[in-house]
């Protein structure tokens, strides 16, 4: 089990200041807030992806609306219980984020994330009625303090169909990119509310070897040791 938490999960971004902050919550006396980042694709399709964000790091950041932004960090999800059920919630927990110039951006990877994890639940592939394939995949990544972040992903074409058969267990590495997606969300009283999906887009995917796994284990241990 590779016990590198850094490497399971690492994200970057590059974009625009897209909301005021909000105050999001306070854990040990440091208080966390939100805001959004306005991330555009090859296609100048635009992601609004939420940003998670420590009250340390603002101190030398202008969130000032329009502003672009370089943020590392991590993709996680957490679960929010309301009206009697239960929500996943997804969003970039920023670990460094600094001030970049709009033309220097563009020379940037704008949209990247990598992750090691495990398949959870079943992949689920299908066929638009286009003819193009997708398979909807649920990862979990192992995160410090026995906690894990569960990252819904879609993968497409080929790495669907090989996603298809995977088994639940399964370890995988994977590259991608973090999108948005409006859908809407219909209730019991016939109303429909919009909603914004959050997922990993797979550009490339692997299963991770046993011997690499026994690999990565020796190494843990042996940094233990020393």
């Amino acid at each position: 089990m590779n016990t590198n938490y850094l490497e399971n999960n690492h994200l970057v971004l590059v974009g625009k200041v897209a909301s005021e902050k909000r105050y999001s919550h306070e854990i040990y006396g440091e208080k966390f807030y939100l805001f959004n980042l306005e991330v555009v694709r090859l296609s100048s399709t635009v992601d609004i992806i939420p940003i998670t964000v420590s009250e340390r790091l603002l101190t030398t950041i202008n969130l000032e609306l329009g502003n672009t932004l370089k943020v590392e960090g991590q993709f996680r999800s957490y679960n929010n219980y309301e009206n009697e059920r239960n929500r996943l919630i997804l969003t970039v927990f920023a670990k460094e984020i600094i001030q970049v110039n709009p033309e220097e951006s563009k020379e940037e990877v704008s949209n990247e994330v990598k992750l090691l994890g495990y398949i959870c639940k079943k992949p689920i592939y299908r066929q638009t009625p286009f003819g193009r394939e997708i398979a909807d995949i649920l990862l979990a990544v192992n995160r410090a303090y026995n906690k894990s972040d569960y990252i819904p992903c879609i993968a497409w074409g080929r790495n669907a169909r090989f996603c298809e058969n995977m088994e639940v267990g399964t370890e995988v590495r994977l590259i991608g990119r973090v999108q948005s997606r409006i859908y809407e969300k219909k209730h019991e009283d016939g109303s429909v509310e919009e909603r914004v999906a959050y997922e990993v887009s797979v550009a490339s995917l692997e299963i991770v070897e046993k011997e690499e796994q026994d690999s990565q284990t020796n190494e843990t241990s042996e940094e233990v040791v020393s």
